[in-house]
């Protein structure tokens, strides 16, 4: 008996043991195995399927009186996988992911889900391990492999990275940018990305483990291995040494974690590797990381080679970033910033802190005296700390804050709207430090920003769960474990520090939950391509002969032209002109859907992929067209002094033409009278307008008004459990295409028209 004890007592201890080993274990990392990039899948599409897309456009181009020469290609600039860490967070069951979404599930989708003409993974910088960089170049290799056996290629695939920057203060802050190659040829791309120093260094590297507490895995046993590869991902990353920052980048081992503090540094190691890749800022006006009162100016100086930039992301998935409006997110200086007044089309955030505090003040019976105060030091903490002015009101809901932060009367803005990181607000700026102004010359496109390996996923209104980024947790004690709650709700405002900001930046800070609300599938960018490969897209995106889309695919021309109608200056051109210039714009709508998808993608894709990857639905154009309604004309004159105000530089209503479409597009011309009188530079660009159709959260925040039209409730599209995933959320929208400007430079002794050059 006392032997059987023995051998009772030393097989639990022992299995004490193994179970505390494997406890560890969890903790520890040791169970994760790394994942790879996954395999390309779709078979060859037919020639014919492109031939007869080909063949389409080249009809409609007929319809409206274009020249042959160039068609018109489609794609997404803007696509991360579960290389990324924001990515693999979000895939995760709890967070009602997928569990993985794999590069290579990006390549099917651009071929038979989407149908793309080109897209290009970049995944931050800052979770690419020297390996997942070889393996991403790998697998596109192939996509490219199996995507180019016919005559011409159905889709063609470019590599980059992200280089991801924020920072909490404005003075600091830079934002993202994403850096693309011309070509899958390891001796002409990046020997290794190059990471964003500071804060999402901080957060995607030497602090992910923060952004999933590892003891979440006993919350769902069930799928326990992803969490376990979540943590050998992390730890793969944190591996990997620093490279040393006093050698150049030409000169550093392939193995190692680069680091770049500001754009002219990501150029400049570029540049030492003897590279020249496109480098793209994107969703520079989202106040989801945007500190308030960060303005393009500071990246308009020789140091930070604005030249370097020669397109701009102008809307995404995360919203739109092209309208400048007048009022701002606070007043004062960047030391002693304060609250700015509301007004009629908008509410500061941090006026709202205040009126969240008065009423709870009045709830507890204090005196008008009192809750004046407490509202009072509400706004001013809610300015001081800018972007996590929502965390100085303890115990807030998501629903207190109303509309408050956000543009109401922009085309689908990005959150927390910024209007001096806007693009019109760049374009509208100078800088007068040399002998001649230096002016942001940009070319506008538009992409995804995709987090589930899905390029241009703006095709339809579905799956709102899988179409957008829309991510939370599958239960409310989830989200609590993963965000702790605040404190019981205070009628009294909390004051952070500076140094409490810069130390708990993270996705709390960010107002993640909220911003869900307004992910869409986000936008395309069109190229005019001289011919159907790799060198007539990136020769298109070079010379700025390029559109963005908000999903669709609208067909759109933007020409300056002389008396007989030629083309002096295209889309995204540079001209010096003396004479009134006379412009013409052609535009076309995009097909109406057929629902579910073509034969071609049934034919390719195996059925369960293809209804994981698609959800039961594909690019499937019709013989149709949306009608375009109107074209709208922006004109802006940059500055010609310092002290001149962009508010009376950006004209976004200068101009409106209606547009009478049959069905084919329509054709409309102006001119501006005002340019040789007014002598000075101006940029032109032209919006094409089309007919309302659905779009998922295209209502973001669904605001209930009162008499006065004050928003008085909203009832936000979340992607957390307070909102059935199978909720669509569509609204009707305008979806549009934004042509690139032309940049017009006024000169007496100019061309004139007829004999003018683009």
């Amino acid at each position: 008996m006392l032997r059987l004890l023995r051998i009772v007592l030393f097989g639990a201890g022992l299995l004490s043991v193994i179970v505390g080993f494997y406890i560890i274990g969890i903790f520890q990392g040791w169970h994760g195995r790394t994942r790879g990039p996954g395999e390309v899948v779709g078979a060859e599409i037919p020639a014919q399927v492109v031939e007869e897309r080909r063949a389409g456009q080249r009809a409609q181009q007929a319809a409206l009186g274009v020249e042959p020469g160039t068609e018109i290609l489609f794609g997404d600039l803007h696509v991360h996988s579960t290389f990324s860490t924001d990515a693999f967070v979000w895939a995760l069951p709890l967070l009602r992911g997928e569990g993985a979404n794999p590069l290579a599930d990006a390549c099917d989708f651009a071929r038979y889900c989407s149908a793309l003409d080109f897209w290009a993974i970049t995944d931050h910088a800052e979770a690419l391990t020297p390996a997942r960089w070889s393996q991403s170049l790998q697998t596109m290799q192939q996509c490219e492999a199996q995507s180019s056996t016919g005559s011409v290629p159905d889709v063609v695939p470019f590599i980059g990275f992200e280089w991801t920057q924020v920072a909490p203060l404005p003075e600091d802050h830079y934002g993202h940018k994403n850096v693309i190659f011309r070509t899958l040829d390891p001796d002409e791309i990046a020997a290794r990305p190059i990471a964003a120093a500071g804060t999402t260094v901080r957060i995607l590297r030497d602090n992910a483990r923060g952004l999933l507490p590892q003891q979440i895995v006993f919350l769902d046993l069930e799928h326990r291995q992803d969490y376990y590869d979540f943590g050998r991902f992390v730890q793969e990353v944190r591996d990997t040494p620093l490279c040393d920052p006093d050698i150049a980048s030409g000169d550093l081992p392939r193995d190692c974690y680069e680091m770049a503090a500001t754009p002219g540094e990501l150029v400049a190691r570029l540049e030492s590797q003897r590279l020249d890749p496109l480098i793209i800022p994107h969703g520079s006006a989202w106040g989801l990381y945007t500190p308030p009162g960060t303005t393009w100016d500071k990246q308009l100086v020789d140091a930070q080679r604005p030249e370097s930039f020669p397109l701009i992301e102008i809307f995404s998935g995360h919203g739109n970033a092209e309208e400048y409006r007048s009022w701002r997110q606070s007043a004062g200086t960047t030391e002693a910033p304060t609250c700015p007044e509301a007004t009629a089309d908008y509410l500061p955030t941090c006026q709202r802190a205040g009126q969240i505090i008065e009423e709870r003040c009045r709830a507890d019976g204090e005196g008008e005296i009192e809750c004046a105060a407490r509202a009072e030091e509400a706004r001013a903490n809610a300015a001081y700390v800018g972007l996590a002015a929502h965390m100085t009101v303890l115990g807030e809901d998501i629903a207190d804050w109303l509309d408050a932060g956000q543009c109401r009367d922009c085309f689908l803005p990005a959150f927390n709207f910024n209007p001096t990181s806007s693009v019109q607000y760049g374009l509208a700026i100078s800088n007068f430090d040399g002998a001649e102004p230096q002016r942001f010359r940009w070319g506008f496109i538009g992409s995804s920003d995709t987090h589930t390996a899905r390029p241009g996923i703006g095709y339809k209104p579905h799956a709102r769960h899988y179409m957008t980024d829309a991510s939370g947790a599958v239960t409310r004690d989830i989200a609590e474990r993963l965000l702790p709650p605040d404190p019981e709700a205070s009628s009294r405002s909390r004051a952070m520090t500076r140094e409490e900001l810069t130390r708990n930046v993270g996705f709390q800070v960010t107002e993640i939950e909220r911003q869900s609300s307004f992910f869409t599938g986000g936008g395309l960018v069109a190229a005019h391509a001289g011919e159907r490969s790799r060198d007539g897209i990136w020769d298109a995106l070079q010379t700025r002969n390029v559109y963005a889309t908000s999903g669709l695919r609208q067909l759109l021309w933007f020409d300056r032209i002389d008396d007989g109608g030629n083309v002096l200056t295209p889309m995204g051109g540079e001209a010096d002109t003396g004479m009134d210039p006379v412009f013409r714009v052609r535009a076309a709508g995009s097909l109406r859907q057929n629902p579910g998808c073509p034969d071609y993608s049934v034919r390719g894709l195996p059925a369960d992929r293809l209804q994981q990857l698609c959800r039961g639905e594909c690019y499937n154009p019709g013989n149709e067209r949306h009608r375009i309604t109107r074209i709208e004309v922006v004109r802006i004159r940059p500055q010609i002094t310092p002290e001149e105000s962009v508010d009376l530089l950006i004209e976004d209503d200068w101009l409106s033409l209606p547009c009478e479409d049959q069905g084919e597009g329509c054709t409309v011309e102006f001119t501006d009278p005002e340019f040789a009188a007014g002598g000075r530079d101006t940029v032109y660009y032209v919006r094409a307008i089309q007919e309302a159709s659905g779009q998922v959260n295209g209502d973001a925040l669904r605001c209930e008004y009162d008499e006065t039209g004050e928003c008085v409730r909203v009832n936000p599209c979340l992607g957390d459990y307070r909102t059935d995933m199978d909720e669509g959320c569509v609204a009707d929208v305008e979806h549009r295409a934004w042509s690139s400007p032309i940049y017009l430079g006024y000169s007496e002794t100019g061309p004139v028209r007829a004999a003018d050059e683009g």
